[in-house]
Protein backbone atom coordinates (compact mmCIF):
# COMPACT_ATOMS: atom_id res chain seq x y z
CA UNK A 1 0.00 0.00 0.00
CA UNK A 2 2.70 2.38 0.94
CA UNK A 3 4.36 1.78 -2.38
CA UNK A 4 0.89 2.59 -4.04
CA UNK A 5 0.72 5.75 -2.18
CA UNK A 6 4.17 7.23 -3.10
CA UNK A 7 3.66 6.01 -6.62
CA UNK A 8 0.30 8.02 -6.85
CA UNK A 9 2.15 11.05 -4.77
CA UNK A 10 4.63 10.63 -7.97
CA UNK A 11 2.30 11.44 -10.11
CA UNK A 12 0.26 14.06 -8.36
CA UNK A 13 3.68 16.35 -8.03
CA UNK A 14 4.72 15.90 -11.64
CA UNK A 15 0.61 16.86 -12.46
CA UNK A 16 0.90 20.06 -10.12
CA UNK A 17 4.04 21.05 -12.16
CA UNK A 18 2.45 20.70 -15.50
CA UNK A 19 -0.57 22.65 -13.84
CA UNK A 20 1.63 25.42 -12.32
CA UNK A 21 2.54 26.05 -15.84
CA UNK A 22 6.57 25.31 -15.28
CA UNK A 23 7.82 28.11 -18.03
CA UNK A 24 10.85 27.79 -20.97
CA UNK A 25 12.63 30.92 -20.81
CA UNK A 26 15.37 32.29 -23.42
CA UNK A 27 17.97 34.89 -22.27
CA UNK A 28 17.67 38.26 -24.77
CA UNK A 29 19.56 40.58 -25.27
CA UNK A 30 18.25 44.12 -26.34
CA UNK A 31 20.77 46.77 -27.87
CA UNK A 32 18.62 49.55 -28.18
CA UNK A 33 19.05 53.06 -29.55
CA UNK A 34 18.57 56.00 -27.19
CA UNK A 35 18.02 59.59 -27.54
CA UNK A 36 16.90 62.39 -24.88
CA UNK A 37 18.11 65.76 -25.96
CA UNK A 38 17.68 66.97 -22.18
CA UNK A 39 20.46 64.30 -21.21
CA UNK A 40 22.74 64.47 -24.01
CA UNK A 41 22.00 67.29 -26.36
CA UNK A 42 21.65 65.97 -29.77
CA UNK A 43 23.70 62.31 -29.29
CA UNK A 44 22.40 59.38 -29.36
CA UNK A 45 23.75 56.19 -27.84
CA UNK A 46 23.25 52.69 -26.96
CA UNK A 47 22.21 50.89 -24.24
CA UNK A 48 21.98 47.05 -23.67
CA UNK A 49 19.53 45.37 -21.59
CA UNK A 50 19.66 41.23 -20.71
CA UNK A 51 16.25 39.91 -19.96
CA UNK A 52 14.51 36.27 -19.76
CA UNK A 53 11.73 36.13 -21.83
CA UNK A 54 9.19 33.19 -22.87
CA UNK A 55 9.90 32.16 -26.28
CA UNK A 56 6.21 33.13 -27.37
CA UNK A 57 6.45 36.71 -26.66
CA UNK A 58 6.12 39.76 -28.57
CA UNK A 59 8.86 42.18 -28.56
CA UNK A 60 6.64 44.47 -27.05
CA UNK A 61 6.71 42.78 -23.87
CA UNK A 62 10.74 42.33 -23.87
CA UNK A 63 10.54 46.03 -24.55
CA UNK A 64 7.99 46.58 -21.04
CA UNK A 65 10.21 44.10 -19.44
CA UNK A 66 13.07 47.05 -19.81
CA UNK A 67 10.80 49.93 -19.72
CA UNK A 68 9.04 48.22 -16.17
CA UNK A 69 11.89 46.67 -14.51
CA UNK A 70 15.00 48.24 -15.74
CA UNK A 71 15.17 51.80 -16.83
CA UNK A 72 11.57 53.74 -16.47
CA UNK A 73 13.17 56.43 -18.56
CA UNK A 74 12.99 54.33 -22.10
CA UNK A 75 9.92 56.08 -24.16
CA UNK A 76 8.66 54.62 -26.89
CA UNK A 77 4.74 54.23 -28.22
CA UNK A 78 2.31 51.37 -28.40
CA UNK A 79 -1.30 51.12 -27.80
CA UNK A 80 -3.42 47.79 -28.78
CA UNK A 81 -0.49 45.42 -28.83
CA UNK A 82 -2.03 43.16 -31.58
CA UNK A 83 -0.91 44.77 -35.24
CA UNK A 84 -4.00 47.29 -35.33
CA UNK A 85 -2.81 50.84 -34.27
CA UNK A 86 0.54 50.54 -35.76
CA UNK A 87 1.70 53.07 -32.86
CA UNK A 88 4.52 50.61 -32.16
CA UNK A 89 6.61 50.52 -35.56
CA UNK A 90 10.64 50.57 -34.94
CA UNK A 91 13.20 49.59 -36.81
CA UNK A 92 14.09 45.51 -35.56
CA UNK A 93 17.79 44.44 -36.64
CA UNK A 94 17.62 47.02 -39.26
CA UNK A 95 14.26 46.42 -40.93
CA UNK A 96 10.21 48.47 -39.58
CA UNK A 97 8.14 46.18 -38.16
CA UNK A 98 5.83 46.33 -35.50
CA UNK A 99 7.09 45.19 -32.01
CA UNK A 100 3.95 43.83 -31.18
CA UNK A 101 4.09 41.33 -34.15
CA UNK A 102 8.20 40.30 -33.17
CA UNK A 103 8.04 37.10 -32.06
CA UNK A 104 10.86 36.72 -28.92
CA UNK A 105 12.31 33.10 -30.88
CA UNK A 106 12.74 34.88 -34.14
CA UNK A 107 14.75 37.77 -32.58
CA UNK A 108 16.93 35.56 -29.38
CA UNK A 109 19.32 35.60 -28.04
CA UNK A 110 20.34 39.51 -29.07
CA UNK A 111 18.28 41.93 -31.35
CA UNK A 112 18.91 45.53 -31.91
CA UNK A 113 16.38 47.96 -31.76
CA UNK A 114 15.76 52.15 -33.30
CA UNK A 115 13.64 54.36 -34.31
CA UNK A 116 12.07 54.38 -37.44
CA UNK A 117 14.21 56.66 -39.86
CA UNK A 118 13.18 59.49 -41.88
CA UNK A 119 11.10 61.33 -39.14
CA UNK A 120 12.87 63.80 -36.30
CA UNK A 121 13.65 61.34 -33.37
CA UNK A 122 11.61 63.12 -30.18
CA UNK A 123 13.20 60.68 -27.70
CA UNK A 124 14.29 56.85 -27.69
CA UNK A 125 12.30 55.23 -29.97
CA UNK A 126 9.26 57.83 -30.01
CA UNK A 127 9.67 59.98 -33.51
CA UNK A 128 7.27 62.96 -34.86
CA UNK A 129 5.27 61.73 -37.20
CA UNK A 130 3.63 65.16 -38.06
CA UNK A 131 5.67 65.09 -41.18
CA UNK A 132 4.10 61.85 -42.00
CA UNK A 133 0.39 62.78 -41.28
CA UNK A 134 0.90 65.82 -43.15
CA UNK A 135 1.73 63.96 -46.43
CA UNK A 136 -1.71 61.91 -45.58
CA UNK A 137 -3.45 64.64 -45.15
CA UNK A 138 -2.23 66.63 -48.26
CA UNK A 139 -3.73 63.36 -50.48
CA UNK A 140 -7.52 64.04 -48.90
CA UNK A 141 -7.99 60.89 -47.61
CA UNK A 142 -11.45 60.65 -47.06
CA UNK A 143 -14.48 59.89 -49.47
CA UNK A 144 -15.74 62.79 -52.02
CA UNK A 145 -18.97 62.82 -52.93
CA UNK A 146 -21.13 65.94 -53.50
CA UNK A 147 -24.12 64.41 -55.47
CA UNK A 148 -26.34 64.52 -52.38
CA UNK A 149 -28.12 62.16 -50.05
CA UNK A 150 -28.75 58.76 -51.76
CA UNK A 151 -32.07 57.40 -51.12
CA UNK A 152 -30.60 53.91 -50.55
CA UNK A 153 -27.01 52.78 -49.14
CA UNK A 154 -24.37 53.79 -52.22
CA UNK A 155 -24.15 50.06 -53.38
CA UNK A 156 -20.84 48.48 -54.50
CA UNK A 157 -20.27 44.87 -56.88
CA UNK A 158 -17.49 42.87 -55.65
CA UNK A 159 -15.79 43.28 -58.53
CA UNK A 160 -15.65 47.49 -57.76
CA UNK A 161 -14.79 46.48 -53.89
CA UNK A 162 -11.72 44.84 -55.18
CA UNK A 163 -10.00 47.41 -57.32
CA UNK A 164 -9.17 49.20 -53.56
CA UNK A 165 -9.60 46.72 -51.05
CA UNK A 166 -5.94 45.91 -50.53
CA UNK A 167 -5.11 49.58 -50.03
CA UNK A 168 -7.82 49.29 -47.02
CA UNK A 169 -5.67 47.80 -44.73
CA UNK A 170 -3.35 50.44 -43.77
CA UNK A 171 -2.66 51.08 -40.39
CA UNK A 172 -0.77 54.29 -40.87
CA UNK A 173 2.13 52.76 -38.92
CA UNK A 174 4.57 54.77 -41.10
CA UNK A 175 6.25 51.54 -41.26
CA UNK A 176 6.05 51.63 -45.57
CA UNK A 177 7.38 55.43 -45.56
CA UNK A 178 10.13 55.60 -43.29
CA UNK A 179 11.54 52.63 -44.92
CA UNK A 180 11.73 54.41 -48.10
CA UNK A 181 14.77 56.07 -49.54
CA UNK A 182 13.41 59.00 -51.34
CA UNK A 183 11.42 59.74 -48.39
CA UNK A 184 14.81 59.80 -45.96
CA UNK A 185 15.94 62.14 -48.45
CA UNK A 186 13.16 64.39 -49.86
CA UNK A 187 10.92 66.08 -46.81
CA UNK A 188 8.48 66.90 -49.57
CA UNK A 189 7.54 63.32 -51.00
CA UNK A 190 4.71 62.54 -49.54
CA UNK A 191 5.70 58.97 -49.36
CA UNK A 192 4.10 55.18 -49.63
CA UNK A 193 1.85 55.51 -46.95
CA UNK A 194 -0.02 58.72 -48.11
CA UNK A 195 -0.29 57.53 -51.76
CA UNK A 196 -1.64 53.95 -50.39
CA UNK A 197 -4.84 55.64 -48.88
CA UNK A 198 -5.20 58.03 -51.88
CA UNK A 199 -5.25 54.69 -53.83
CA UNK A 200 -8.35 53.69 -51.59
CA UNK A 201 -10.13 56.70 -52.59
CA UNK A 202 -9.51 56.91 -56.23
CA UNK A 203 -10.60 53.08 -57.10
CA UNK A 204 -13.87 53.35 -54.87
CA UNK A 205 -16.33 53.76 -57.14
CA UNK A 206 -18.57 56.36 -54.77
CA UNK A 207 -15.93 58.69 -54.92
CA UNK A 208 -15.70 61.52 -56.62
CA UNK A 209 -12.28 63.13 -55.88
CA UNK A 210 -10.15 61.18 -57.83
CA UNK A 211 -8.82 63.39 -60.24
CA UNK A 212 -8.16 65.83 -57.54
CA UNK A 213 -5.96 63.21 -56.03
CA UNK A 214 -4.75 62.44 -58.94
CA UNK A 215 -3.45 65.52 -59.37
CA UNK A 216 -1.64 66.53 -56.11
CA UNK A 217 -0.18 63.16 -57.41
CA UNK A 218 0.84 64.53 -60.16
CA UNK A 219 2.91 66.99 -58.85
CA UNK A 220 6.88 66.51 -58.40
CA UNK A 221 6.71 65.60 -54.79
CA UNK A 222 3.88 62.74 -55.69
CA UNK A 223 3.95 59.24 -57.14
CA UNK A 224 6.83 59.83 -59.55
CA UNK A 225 9.38 60.13 -56.87
CA UNK A 226 8.76 56.53 -56.64
CA UNK A 227 11.94 54.35 -57.39
CA UNK A 228 10.13 50.74 -56.85
CA UNK A 229 12.44 49.56 -54.95
CA UNK A 230 10.39 47.54 -53.34
CA UNK A 231 11.47 48.21 -49.54
CA UNK A 232 8.26 49.63 -48.57
CA UNK A 233 6.17 46.48 -49.45
CA UNK A 234 8.06 44.61 -47.51
CA UNK A 235 7.79 46.46 -44.92
CA UNK A 236 4.16 46.39 -44.75
CA UNK A 237 2.90 44.43 -41.54
CA UNK A 238 -0.43 44.21 -43.06
CA UNK A 239 0.73 43.18 -46.19
CA UNK A 240 -0.67 45.51 -48.55
CA UNK A 241 1.16 45.85 -52.10
CA UNK A 242 2.18 49.07 -51.74
CA UNK A 243 4.72 49.29 -54.77
CA UNK A 244 1.81 47.66 -56.56
CA UNK A 245 -0.85 50.28 -55.70
CA UNK A 246 2.01 53.05 -56.37
CA UNK A 247 1.98 51.68 -59.98
CA UNK A 248 -1.66 51.35 -60.59
CA UNK A 249 -1.43 55.51 -59.46
CA UNK A 250 1.22 56.20 -61.57
CA UNK A 251 -0.58 54.23 -64.67
CA UNK A 252 -4.28 56.07 -63.72
CA UNK A 253 -2.21 59.85 -64.35
CA UNK A 254 -0.01 58.76 -67.60
CA UNK A 255 -3.44 57.00 -69.07
CA UNK A 256 -6.56 56.83 -67.95
CA UNK A 257 -8.32 59.55 -65.64
CA UNK A 258 -5.80 62.29 -65.42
Amino acid sequence: MASDTNELGDILDASDLRAAGARHTVTLTLKIRRYNPEVRGEESWWDEFEIQAEPDDRLLDALHQVKWYHDGTLALRRSCAHGICGSDAMMINGKNALACKTIVRDVAPKVTVEPIRGLPVLKDLIVDMEPFFAGYRSVLPYLINDSGEPDTERRQSPEERHAFDDTTKCILCAACTTSCPIFWGDEEYVGPAAIVNAHRFIYDSRDEGGRDRLKILSEKTGVFRCRTTFNCTEACPRGIEVTKAIQDVKRSILFDRF
